[in-house]
């Protein structure tokens, strides 16, 4: 993946959610009602996000995390009250000043603990001024680039992380690629980013077997298939 390449895909990224899709997605990753489509990815979504967060040990004071793509910053939240210094980051800053104002307004209910701290920012997922972080978790993030680009992104998360990275890809079906080159034959600014088609346990096992990836190995992995919400969470650990 060539610098350029990587700010391209990132750039059509931030567009679609901060100009295109923002309102869509406050309402699917909020609490208002949703029907159809959109209600069968809000729960694969939910199971998504229970399973990564589940993953990880329950307390985690001391923990350092980054969640790559944040969005709405529940996740983030949910990981903050179990004691983990969390940096939610996102390409759109329009999601980042909406997870802000959720988290002061669940802060005021007293419905989220204090126990960790939350740090929503906007920008880019791979700046190493960012630091370094015990896990990194990417929900739904890498499946937005080709598979040798996602690759590239883990191989840069894991130079800055102890301990993990649980991210999610879009597992290759028929009906996923049919789409893409569906999606293909509209103009670009009419269509979402594209969703790469790619096999999890391939490109996990390519990540590890690297020569500079000695000491990861790959761990758990976990399909999550509700309606139109399709996507495979895969953990890569240091052994």
């Amino acid at each position: 993946m060539t610098r350029a390449s990587y700010v391209r895909r990132t750039s059509e990224i931030e567009h679609y959610f901060d100009r295109t899709a923002l309102a869509a997605w406050k309402r699917l990753t909020g609490d208002q009602p949703v029907s159809g489509i959109r209600a069968t990815v809000r729960q694969g979504r939910e199971a998504m996000r229970q399973t990564l967060a589940g993953w990880l040990p329950r307390d985690l004071t001391g923990w350092r995390i980054l969640d790559a793509g944040c969005g709405s910053g529940v996740l983030s939240l949910e990981l903050m009250a179990r004691g983990a210094d969390v940096v939610g980051i996102d390409l759109s800053a329009q999601m980042v000043s909406f997870a802000r104002q959720r988290a002061a307004e669940l802060q005021t209910q007293r419905s989220v603990p204090t126990a960790g701290r939350v740090d929503f920012r906007s920008g880019d997922m791979l700046d190493p001024r960012l630091g370094r972080f015990d896990a990194v978790v990417a929900m739904d993030v890498l499946i937005h680039y080709a598979p040798e680009d996602a690759r590239s992104v883990l191989e840069q998360f894991a130079e800055r992380t102890r301990r993990g990275l649980l991210f999610t890809l879009a597992p290759s079906s028929h009906l996923l690629r049919a789409m893409l080159m569906i999606g293909k034959v509209f103009p670009r600014s009419d269509r979402a980013p594209a969703i790469y088609p790619t096999d999890p346990e391939q490109l996990a096992g390519q990540l590890v077997a690297q020569q500079h990836m000695s000491g990861w190995r790959v761990g758990r992995s976990q399909r999550i298939s509700v309606g139109f919400y399709t996507s495979q969470a895969v953990e890569v650990v240091r052994s």
